[in-house]
């Protein structure tokens, strides 16, 4: 059982990476955060003070805000997209010629919903759901598909970079399809991969998909993006159900395991009793994302996870025994 924790300004830091060292399984450094002058600096840094592994997460196939100024926007209001200057562009940025009237984009995590509806020398929105317009945030379309690059430039460079230090753990982001996965295996033939299973396509083909990898990661906010938060857990209990049925498979599981711990000291039972849902699924590991980047309690967090695995490990010795 792995625990994997991401690095981020609240456990970049000596005391947190010497916890790290004995307590937790691997590292995650997220490209949708870093840059590639922060990746180098954050490695060399890490390895001075952790002798956990690095896994290098990778962008992947998403769309995603570019910012200047953070806007609570309300129902009605109008929303100017640009496509290189202005408040409000879109990376990678080839995705502005590719937008349509009507298209519907849903923005980051706090509900910002925007309609197209007319496309000049800007493109010109109107909010359908009010909500929070922040940098770097993930955008949905909600009515089709626009077709991205599985890894984007950053994502070639990193693994370059990634490669030059031998790191050996990377994780394809929006893995779509056999395709992607056959493409990635070609270009990391020695070292181990792990995909991550984040859309509604991904959780249809798994069946296929489980086939040409072994380590799999179900990141359940941005699957929510493509399911309905309410079919989330039928969505978790269909891929293990796939997974159990094979040999040497592991199977991850991230987004908002201990949410509340990012400010509170303590998690909520039903926090604790998701993450003993998901161990009773057959979950080979956990991920904590902003819970150790950015919480106020990274090391608790991690212990909390180690104290719930003891705990499901001494439930099923004392219920085997019962037999």
């Amino acid at each position: 059982m792995k625990i994997i924790s991401t690095l981020g300004p609240s456990s970049i830091n000596k005391k947190f990476l010497n916890f790290a060292s004995k307590e937790i399984d691997l590292i995650r450094l997220n490209m949708s955060h870093l840059s590639i002058e922060k990746l180098e600096k954050k490695n060399k840094f890490k390895k001075k003070n952790c002798k956990t592994p690095i896994c290098i997460d990778t962008e992947g196939a998403q769309i995603r805000t570019k910012i200047k100024k953070i806007k609570n926007y309300e129902l009605g209001e109008i929303v100017d997209i640009n496509e290189t200057k202005g408040n409000f562009t879109l990376y990678p940025s080839k995705v502005y010629r590719s937008l349509r009237v009507d298209d519907i984009l849903n923005i980051g995590f706090d509900g910002l919903l925007i309609k197209i509806i007319k496309i000049s020398k800007k493109i010109i929105a109107k909010v359908v759901r009010s909500g929070k317009l922040e940098n770097n945030k993930g955008v949905h379309l909600e009515n089709r598909k626009i077709k991205l690059m599985y890894l984007t430039v950053k994502d070639l460079k990193a693994i370059e970079i990634g490669k030059k230090y031998k790191i050996k753990n990377f994780a394809l982001s929006f893995t779509n399809s056999v395709d992607d996965m056959i493409k990635f295996n070609q270009l990391l033939k020695k070292e181990n991969k792990i995909f991550k299973i984040e859309t509604k396509n991904a959780v249809k083909n798994f069946n296929k998909m489980i086939k040409y990898g072994k380590n799999f990661l179900i990141d359940r906010g941005d699957l929510s993006k493509e399911i309905s938060i309410e079919n989330i857990p039928i969505a978790q209990r269909q891929l293990f159900q796939i997974k159990n049925k094979h040999v040497n498979k592991n199977i991850y599981v991230a987004t908002n395991l201990l949410e509340s711990m990012i400010q509170n000291n303590l998690p909520t039972r039903g926090e604790a009793n998701d993450i003993f849902n998901s161990l009773e699924m057959g979950a080979d590991g956990l991920v904590l994302a902003a819970e150790t980047a950015i919480g106020k309690n990274p090391k608790d967090c991690v212990l909390f996870l180690k104290k719930i695995l003891k705990t499901f490990r001494l439930s099923k010795f004392r219920f085997y025994n019962k037999k």
